[in-house]
């Protein structure tokens, strides 16, 4: 059979790699193209884009951007009419794969959404077209099922994908010494995988350095970013950087920095303590605490339903308050187990590992009417 997916984003290339194993393994002729990145390439797929070309944050980047954004829309339906997939399958990516969902269903292609967009935070009434223009959708929390039967829409649950990453991930053996890390405790720094973010998470996360003097600060940089980004505070700070290996990082650290989406659940599978952090610009700010629904941003606290790890949210992000706040997860072993025990917790909810492949055999089913 023939399979488009679409993820634009980086945590939507993790999730797609694993999902297309998922499928090969119950359809090992299927024939996958893709918009993605390096992984979902080494999984099988044809690449159509890059998901580093579709890195847009926030509202006025969009509207910069529109018009190239619009001309990606216009590329991809001609190329899902030119493909004639069996089915186009959508990885989270909301603002872009919701126009895709509506034009494939109008024009008579199955459709499958993986990872649902978080219509639960903010406008829920966009549920509706979801249950709409998508034909099947997987979702990998267990409160969305509950949420869209708000709309009498049933919707299939197939665990978390984290779960799947982090199981197949082994960490390399001395990987302080192969990283040329030191013996100290390590506090990770997180900030993101978008420019935007970037450039606003990192400077408050390097504030820290000088206050914590017996751990070492490592940022954790992804190569789909300009290097100088990263590489300007090492000439301000004593700090290090480990490049595309976030698990490997995390499997050596006391305790992360971490900007809010999903390395906050990431981390806490990886079972260190952290903060989350998130600013964004004042119009978006504005926007977000007019319409968000929920009571938490991280993925952790909303699986919880309760506060397991602190966020520090857009003013609350301040110097002070982050020092507060991992002095409490460094140096104080009570809030460090609090969290931890939070985490076992959060594990718990979601299940077991397997997500990737149970969406693969359902889908392929769908798709061959099985």
């Amino acid at each position: 059979m023939k399979y488009y997916i679409i993820a634009g984003e980086r945590s939507g290339d993790l999730h797609g790699s694993n999902l297309i194993k998922g499928i090969r393994k119950h359809d090992p002729d299927a024939q996958i193209r893709a918009w993605g990145g390096d992984m979902m390439q080494s999984a099988g797929a044809e690449m159509v884009k890059h998901y580093r070309d579709l890195a847009f944050m926030g509202f006025f980047e969009v509207v910069k951007n529109l018009p190239t954004i619009l001309g990606f829309l216009s590329f991809c339906k001609k190329d899902i009419k030119s493909f004639q997939p069996d089915v186009v399958i959508l990885i989270d990516y909301a603002g872009f794969n919701m126009r895709v969902a509506k034009f494939a269903k109008l024009n008579g292609f199955k459709t499958f959404y993986y990872i649902s967009p978080k219509v639960w935070a903010w406008n829920q009434s966009r549920a509706l077209n979801i249950k709409k223009f998508v034909d099947n959708l997987f979702v990998i929390f267990p409160f969305e099922k509950d949420f869209f039967k708000q709309y009498d829409y049933e919707v299939e649950y197939v665990g978390n994908p984290l779960f799947d990453a982090i199981a197949d991930f082994t960490p390399v053996e001395n990987f302080r010494k192969e990283a040329r890390l030191g013996q100290k405790p390590i506090i990770a720094l997180l900030p993101g995988s978008r420019k935007q973010e970037v450039e606003t998470m990192l400077p408050l996360m390097m504030s820290q350095v000088y206050d914590f003097p017996d751990y070492q600060f490592v940022i954790g940089a992804v190569s789909n970013l300009p290097k100088e980004l990263y590489a300007r505070w090492q000439s301000i700070f004593p700090v290090k950087i480990v490049l595309d290996d976030a698990y490997n990082l995390l499997s050596v650290a006391d305790a992360a920095l971490v900007t809010s989406g999903t390395a906050t659940l990431e981390t806490a599978l990886f079972n260190i303590p952290q903060v989350v952090c998130y600013r964004g610009g004042w119009a978006a700010y504005q926007v977000y605490k007019r319409v968000i629904r929920v009571p938490f941003v991280s993925l952790v606290n909303l699986i919880a339903g309760r506060e397991v790890v602190k966020e520090l949210l857009q003013y609350d992000l301040t110097k002070e308050n982050l020092t507060t706040e991992l002095s409490k997860i460094t140096i104080n072993q009570t809030t460090r187990q609090q969290q931890l025990e939070g985490y076992a917790e959060v594990k718990n909810i979601l299940g077991e590992k397997g997500a990737s492949e149970r969406a693969g055999m359902l889908m392929v089913k769908e798709v061959m009417g099985v």
